[in-house]
Parts: structure tokens; sequence; C-alpha cells
């Protein structure tokens, strides 16, 4: 809300609290237990920001911030939260907001591509250890390095087979491929498109800048519906982080602005720290604390401060701590957490004040224009000038239609990329094979008929060489006998002449 003097008015007790905009990039926490107001006060800043000029994005998580899109009415508990602020200068007012949605049900489709995403969030993504996620990021390198474009699950599915296949080759020029990382990120993927993810890659994706518009001097107010995709908090937290990290790389710096250009709020923030290796809670507390020289604000809302790394709490200058309750020793633990974190003031004790605090009731600290916490006060938080709850599915459609980038985002696009190439490359090369193997067997058969038509011949040649000899031999042996016998019946008066010739007898 913008008050008679034209600032942001975001609470109000005995004096105004106001959010200073030069300082809005400074990110901000809005902490309570469920039902204490939290998703109120959301509405209130993004309202605040929007009237200001600008852009918010802000995930829906219980599907009923889409009110914020039409004109608030005149509610009793609105109008008895007026009057007792006496906010002279509240009008009902709507909002322009643009509708997301990565199942593309509720929303503009939202996509990015799998190189885009990375292999270090990709891998939180799938849940891989590091060992997976070096033969990930290996994977990435191969990919890169042969031109091969990565754009939805089944390139990388496919990149990963390729890799899996051929482990031996890139061994030496990339380190080992083991058979069972290749196989664990096959499965993961496997769930990870069961689960609806690969909704979320392929192209057309999302040009950050398309989140980065006005319509009539407001900011565009960015709605991305959650209630489904946080069926899947994983994807939901990995989602949020690659689009901070886009615009952390895409925005230029900025320096000190007047206002920001773009506020960031997300919704249960604590599930983007949940089992975060390492070098990822580095990367995303680099990113939280540069990106605001890029004019980005980014607002966690969670139930707790002790949701939120310390190293990235420390970060968090503007704050709205709504209830906690203390009901066990780890809730009062979590309550002295939450009072510690706030500049103290005289007049109340923050620690006692946390768990005293009524509904839309809420300790407030903002930096100053120099850049320091205010003193914490306690009050009440102004009411929404749009309408509290879900709209209808009809309004919701209709801004969908009339949408400043409606079209753009509807039709998927599969040019061609690692898949296709790769399916080209593999059915290639096994029609090679099979040429290859083909021409094996014929050359077989060939030479086995060559060595049985040799064979043949060869015995054929021994039974007529055989036959030959025999024959000859028997000729001979016939010969001999039949001049044996001749020469008996010949030889017999031949020779007794011969005989009484020669005197033999």
């Amino acid at each position: 809300m913008i008050d008679s003097a034209g600032l942001p008015l975001i609470a109000k007790s005995d004096k105004e609290i106001h959010i200073v905009p030069k300082m809005a990039n400074r990110h901000g926490l809005i902490t309570g237990a469920t039902g204490t107001g939290k998703t109120v006060s959301l509405q209130v800043m993004a309202e605040t920001f929007s009237s200001m000029g600008v852009p918010v994005f802000v995930t829906d998580i219980k599907g009923d911030f889409s009110g914020i899109s039409k004109k608030g009415t005149d509610n009793p508990k609105v109008k008895e939260r007026i009057e007792k602020l006496g906010l002279s200068n509240y009008s009902n007012s709507n909002f322009p907001v643009c509708f997301w949605d990565i199942f593309g049900e509720q929303g503009h489709p939202l996509r990015t591509t799998i190189s885009e995403m990375g292999p270090l969030l990709l891998g939180r993504l799938l849940n891989l250890n590091d060992v997976q996620s070096s033969v990930l990021t290996l994977v990435f390198k191969v990919a890169d390095d042969n031109g091969l474009l990565l754009l939805d699950l089944k390139d990388l599915r496919k990149m990963v087979e390729f890799a899996g296949e051929n482990r031996e080759k890139f061994t030496s020029d990339y380190g080992n491929i083991s058979a069972a990382s290749i196989g664990s990120i096959q499965r993961s993927l496997l769930a990870l498109e069961e689960e609806g993810a690969d909704n979320f890659f392929g192209e057309p994706a999302l040009d950050i800048m398309d989140l980065i518009q006005t319509d009539n001097g407001k900011g565009v107010i960015n709605i991305l519906a959650a209630d489904k995709l946080m069926m899947s908090p994983r994807t939901y937290s990995t989602f949020l982080l690659w689009l901070l990290s886009e615009l952390f790389e895409q925005l230029p710096e900025t320096g000190d602005l007047e206002k920001p250009k773009l506020v960031f709020f997300f919704d249960e923030a604590h599930l983007l720290f949940n089992e975060a290796p390492k070098a990822l809670l580095e990367k995303i507390e680099q990113v939280v604390r540069l990106i605001r020289s890029k004019g980005v604000g980014i607002y966690f809302v969670t139930q707790n401060p002790i949701d939120v790394p310390e190293a990235v709490l420390g970060q968090l200058g503007n704050r709205i701590q709504h209830a906690l309750r203390a009901f066990t020793p780890k809730d009062q633990k979590a309550v002295k957490s939450a009072a510690e974190t706030f500049r103290a003031n005289p007049k109340f004790k923050v620690e006692q004040a946390i768990t005293e605090l009524g509904v839309g009731e809420a300790l407030v600290s903002f930096l100053d224009e120099k850049g320091i916490p205010s003193m914490v006060e306690r009050a009440f938080i102004v009411p929404p000038q749009a309408q509290i709850g879900p709209i209808t599915t009809d309004e919701r459609k209709s801004i969908i239609r009339t949408s400043l980038v409606n079209g753009v985002y509807e039709k998927a696009v599969d040019r061609e990329s690692a898949f296709e190439i790769l399916s080209k490359r593999m059915t290639q090369v096994e029609a090679e094979e099979q040429a290859a193997e083909q021409q094996k067997q014929i050359e077989k058969q060939q030479k086995t008929q060559k060595q049985s038509v040799g064979g043949d011949l060869f015995g054929e040649l021994t039974k007529y060489a055989g036959r030959s000899v025999s024959r000859t031999i028997g000729n001979e042996i016939g010969k001999q006998l039949v001049r044996g016998l001749l020469g008996g019946f010949l030889g017999g008066s031949s020779g007794k002449s011969r005989s009484k010739s020669k005197g033999f007898f």
C-alpha cells in the first residue's frame, strides 16, 4: 500500500512502518507459524512493490494467491482493520498478474533446458552422491566437446547411454566413468520423468526478461502455480534456485538503484536448504550475497528463522516475524533464536512478544536509509487491497489469454539435439556392424565352400589315380600272364625243336 505521502506502507502501530525502496534489494524474511498471517503479509508486500512499479515473482503454494489479480471487496474484517489503523488513504485495487505453471495447466508453460540447468543443480534434482555427480559432470563435458545439445530429458538419457557404452574410449581424456554410476543416473532420470519433471525441460526456454514487465505503471506480479509442484519438493526448490542463478548470471550489474528491478518471494524456503550439499549451499550464499547488485531482492518465507542457514540469514535485512508457539523445548529454543535476530526495543521483550502475537500482528524491522536495521516494532500488517483468496478457473483462463506472453511458450519445440544426433549415429554404427558381420559370414561361407570343393577334387583325383594305377598294374600282370600262358603253349613245340637243336635233353 502507498500512503498519502507516497511511501510504501507495510504495517502500523502507534506509528507507520515503511519499507525503504532503495533498501528493498537487501533481501528479507517473513516467518511465523501456520495460520498466523504469513500469506497475507506476502500479499501486502507484493502489492506494495507492484504499486511502486517493481515486478514481482511469487510461488503460490496453496493455490489461493491468484486473488491479487482481482479488486478487493468490502470484507468486514478488512474494514475493521482499516478503521482500527486509521488508514485514510486505503482503497480496493487489483494488480496485473502473469500466471506460470511448469505443467502448463494453470498458467503459461515454464521451461528451461538441461544445459542451462547444469550438472550441479541437476545432480541435486536427481539426488546423486558425489561420485555420481562427478560422472554427470563428465557426461556434460563430453556433450560440450562433441557439440551435442542437451535440451530435454531424452537428450540427457541418450547422452548418458552413449557415455556408458563408450566409457573405455573416454577414460583417458575425461577420467573413469563407472558403469554403476551410469546405471544410477539412468534410474534417477526415469524416476524424475515419472514425477512429471520432463515438462520442465525443453524449448522454448524461459526468457528471464519476461518476468520483468510493467503494466500501466504497476509491476507485473508473476505467480507460479506450485500446489502440484510441491508434491516434488526437490524439483520445486531446485527450479527456484535455477531461476535465481539465471537472474544472477543474465542481469547486468546496476549498483544501488532507487528501487529494485525485481523482487523474488521464495515460499516454503526451508525446502531449498534441506539436505543440500556443501557446494550447493555455497552457491546459494553467493547468489544471495551478490544478486542485490543486479537490482534483485530475495524474500524467503518460512516458519522459523532457524530454517535458513546463518550465512544466508545474515544477508536478510528486512524482517517480518509473526507468532511462534513454544510448546516444546525445541520450540522455545526456536523462539529465542528468532528474538535474537532483531534489534531490541526497550518497550517490550521480543522473546515474549513473539509468543503473544495475534493473527495479522507481527514484529517488523526494516533497513533505514543508511542500511541499518531499525528497532523492532510490534505492529499490525495493513490489509491487502486486492481479493484475499483464489479467483475462479474461468477468471484465470481469461487472464492467461490476455497475458503479455500468451502464445510464446504454449507450443513446445523439439529441434535436433543430442537424442536425434546420437540415435542416427548409433543406428549407423549398428548398420555398419551388421554389414561387417554379414560380410564375415559370407567370407566364412566362401572359405568353407572352397575348402569343401578342394577336398572333393582331391578325393576324386585320388580315386582316379588309384583306379588308373590299378588298371596299369592289372594290365601289366595280365600281359605277363598272357605272355606266360602263350609262351607255354607256343614254346612247347618250338622249345622241343630248340632243345633238340641245342642238345637240352
